[in-house]
């Protein structure tokens, strides 16, 4: 017997949610949390700043990569410290004792590559490619788990419709040749959209979609401080009233009241402005007690909280996959 519509969402639903679970894919979804959507290219899914502070969960990840900044929270301070020494002597790359800006930032930048490598080379991987190619109804159907379109008329598969549309919008845009089938690099550049300078516009237009709840093609003040700071139950913390000042001065340019697409475009891709450089600078200045411009193994180490923490964050395969670097 033929199964019900409503029967075959709840089935597709379920399939999806494993996928995504156990695969961590890097595709954001219509609803889904703030810190799981590719709003800009950063260099953590951790936000910058926390209530005001900086956040140090931020500064691990960038450190060592999304995968790799999850066992160092089982470790004690003392196999953190000792696993961090093995890390910095990889960065040392000249091996002189001192880790310079332009060393720390190369292995930021590694660091970062290697992640979207191994996500993309997993996800690839459990996919129906056929020779060195994916067709987006393999993709379509690994992920949703069917080939056919939601029902028009049934309202109940609005949100999987408009997943599936987001999607294939997103597949066009990365391929880059028209030919209708993702190459590799194409299927990172779906995955990591945020990374490929010929996907900026769709990481544009998936912030505006998220945020812009009215769906007037603005975002309004409410909407940017609700997508920060949702529950409007306790007093408006400071640095929300600071992020509303923020949006006055600097992210509402034309002084309209609310941000239009290009207005987006320059908070979550400022121009000339480096994640990388701006990240190896915060961890030199934070942790650089002599002020010489350089990080020594000893100014590394005693600040090992910031770079990697203790039960904190990961070392995963840092010590067996760095030889490359």
């Amino acid at each position: 017997m033929k199964k019900s519509i409503s029967m075959k969402v709840i089935e597709i639903y379920l399939i999806f949610a494993l996928v995504v679970i156990t695969y961590s894919s890097a595709i954001p979804k219509p609803g889904e949390d703030k810190k799981n959507r590719v709003h800009e290219q950063k260099l953590s899914e951790a936000e910058h700043e926390h209530e005001g502070e900086h956040n140090t969960d931020y500064d691990h990840e960038a450190f060592l990569g999304k995968d790799e900044a999850k066992t160092f929270d089982q470790l004690t301070p003392d196999e953190s410290r000792e696993r961090l020494a093995i890390i910095v002597g990889k960065i040392d790359k000249d091996g002189d004792g001192q880790v310079t800006e332009q060393e720390l930032k190369d292995w930021i930048q590694y660091v970062q590559k290697r992640y979207i490598v191994t996500d993309t080379d997993r996800m690839w991987k459990d996919h129906d490619v056929q020779g060195d190619k994916l067709l987006w109804s393999a993709y379509k159907k690994r992920t949703y788990g069917s080939d056919d379109d939601p029902n028009e008329e049934d309202s109940s598969t609005f949100s999987y419709k408009d997943m599936i549309e987001r999607d294939e919008r997103r597949w066009k845009a990365a391929d880059k040749d028209n030919d209708g089938f993702l190459s590799k690099e194409e299927f990172a550049d779906f995955l990591h959209p945020e990374e490929a300078e010929h996907m900026r516009d769709i990481v544009v237009k998936e912030t505006m979609e998220d945020i812009d709840k009215d769906k007037d093609g603005f975002i309004s003040l409410e909407e940017y401080i609700g997508d920060m700071w949702p529950d409007k139950n306790e007093e408006e913390p400071e640095w929300v009233k600071t992020e509303r000042e923020t949006f006055k001065t600097l992210r509402d340019k034309n002084g309209d009241g609310k941000m239009d697409l290009e207005e987006v475009k320059n908070w979550i891709i400022p121009p000339d402005y480096d994640h990388t450089e701006a990240e190896t600078r915060h961890l030199i200045h934070e942790s650089d007690s002599d002020k010489d411009g350089k990080l020594s193994k000893d100014e590394i180490l005693e600040h090992y909280d910031l770079f990697v923490g203790s039960q904190a964050t990961d070392f995963g395969e840092a010590l067996t996959r760095h030889d490359e670097f």
